[in-house]
């Protein structure tokens, strides 16, 4: 089946999904009132320097001051060894003072109670080159694994760019012609400029360059040669797209189609369902096994299970299918979820160390097509992998659902008996406080159920020792837990 991207916009949402054999790889949304911020470009503020954290905040107009490292101003991780020594050696007490204006750009967007995080080393993103104007470095993409490419793309851009930037080479770059990326290194040198002079002329904070909208965003990423069709259900963005190509990528315009059916696009291409599917914790494998996915802040734990899955041979080659099938599904829901972070894979058990290589080495070939940047441990003992994925914007449950606000998040509630025996614990508390003849229980009604039928002998034990009329009052709009001990 072929790949595609399908955008579905209605009032104050866009959403993208790009299929591959005709599955859910990625998942996009971007609301009006949410617009994603990663990639633009401010003139901030340093409202705080923190030589304890090495780091500073930059007030650059959003609600919460953004987050800027010592490592986001001397230095990045991906420059020269050079670059980076020198990084290691700086101080953000040297570097930035209160009240300095500086030029930042967000590295990923507000996510929690967290702040954007942001860097001083901009990078405007072309259709086939990223320009870095304040370092000197040419990288190139590791998907484009062709030698004589890789020299001959490395020498245009050399010779090409400006003075003292540097540029990486994106993947869409493979076979384009001189002229084209002389047009892309022109307009991205512009582009710059034209942010230079806004910059001495705005007063900070203030936003100096707007990424892409989502959906131009994912025009000049993401339809690569590999896509075989955009579809559109919005006669506006359709348009829109129309020019973006004919002025930037013209070689593509006759994959870009507009859908008119009446059938809601996703649910035409079967994408409703798999975002649902994604919000859920448990997810079923084609054997019979499953997987099941925890998030919390901090990580998240990937626990694979047999489930109904039996085999026809001996468990260890039960065990060894089941990890193997729940490689792919795992990866799967790692780009359609967008999970970054820390991750832990927690494999069925396998005794046989080739096993252990081949889930392993499954594992690290089904990332390769993975877009985020991953690095993995090797298995333990124990079936565990360790990993971490490049989190730079929210993840897809985020975007999409609250903490349940009757659970609090946590998933799971303190049972009716567990709430009893704790009113058991207050009646007793409050028995000797106060010379009432009664006390009175405010619960809800599950839990005031609970103490007039199977704990019913205890509140009676209760009123006999204590000398005291218990009078149980269920309240329905009380909370499950919530509970009320008086001597009225």
């Amino acid at each position: 089946m072929p790949n595609e991207l399908i955008i579905n916009s209605t009032l104050g949402e866009t959403r993208v999904a790009r299929l591959e054999n005709g599955s859910v790889a990625e998942f996009y949304v971007d609301r009006v009132h949410e617009a994603d911020i990663v990639g633009n470009v401010y003139k901030g503020r340093v409202v705080r320097v923190l030589p304890g954290m090495q780091a500073a905040f930059v007030d650059i107009g959003l609600s919460r001051t953004a987050f800027l490292h010592v490592s986001d101003f001397t230095g990045h991780e991906d420059l020269d060894e050079g670059i980076k020594e020198a990084a290691k050696k700086s101080k953000i007490q040297d570097l930035l003072k209160e009240g300095r204006e500086i030029l930042v750009q967000v590295a990923k967007e507000p996510i929690g109670t967290k702040g954007a995080r942001i860097t001083s080393f901009v990078s405007l993103a072309g259709r086939y080159l990223v320009y870095m104007p304040t370092v000197e470095h040419i990288g190139i993409s590791r998907r484009i694994d062709d030698s004589k490419e890789r020299a001959r793309l490395k020498d245009i851009v050399e010779k090409f760019k400006p003075r003292e930037s540097g540029f990486i080479i994106r993947t869409a770059s493979e076979g384009v012609s001189l002229k084209e990326l002389r047009a892309d290194i022109s307009y991205l040198a512009k582009l710059w400029n034209d942010m230079e002079e806004r910059s001495k002329k705005a007063k900070a904070p203030s936003l100096v360059h707007q990424e892409l909208d989502v959906v131009l965003r994912v025009v000049r990423d993401m339809f690569t040669a590999d896509i075989e069709r955009l579809i559109v259900d919005s006669k506006d963005d359709f348009d829109r797209i129309k020019r973006f190509v004919d002025k930037f990528m013209s070689g593509v315009k006759s994959r870009v189609e507009y859908y008119d059916g009446n059938e809601p696009i996703f649910d035409k291409y079967g994408i409703e369902v798999e975002v649902t599917r994604a919000l859920g914790q448990k997810v079923w494998l084609k054997s019979g096994g499953y997987i099941i996915v925890e998030q919390t802040e901090a990580l998240t734990v990937i626990d694979v299970n047999t489930g109904k899955f039996v085999g026809k041979r001996n468990l260890e080659d039960t065990i060894l299918r089941t990890n193997l099938e729940a490689v792919r599904e795992v990866v799967y829901q790692l780009k359609l979820r967008n999970i970054g972070g820390i991750i832990v894979i927690d494999f069925i058990d396998m005794e046989k160390h080739a096993n252990r290589s081949k889930v392993f080495s499954a594992l690290k070939d089904a990332l390769k097509f993975d877009r985020t940047r991953t690095t993995i441990t090797k298995i333990s003992e124990l079936g565990l992998v360790e990993m971490t994925r490049k989190r730079t914007r929210d993840d897809l449950r985020n975007m999409l659902t609250d903490p349940c606000p009757y659970c609090d998040g946590k998933g799971y509630l303190k049972s009716p008996t567990t709430i009893c025996y704790e009113i058991f614990r207050d009646i007793i508390r409050e028995a000797s406080r106060t010379k009432s003849k009664q006390i009175t229980v405010h619960a809800n009604p599950s839990v005031a159920n609970v103490l007039y039928n199977e704990e019913r002998k205890f509140v009676e034990d209760l009123e006999k020792n204590l000398k005291k009329t218990i009078v149980i009052k269920e309240l329905s709009e009380y909370h499950q837990e919530q509970f009320e001990i008086s001597d009225r």
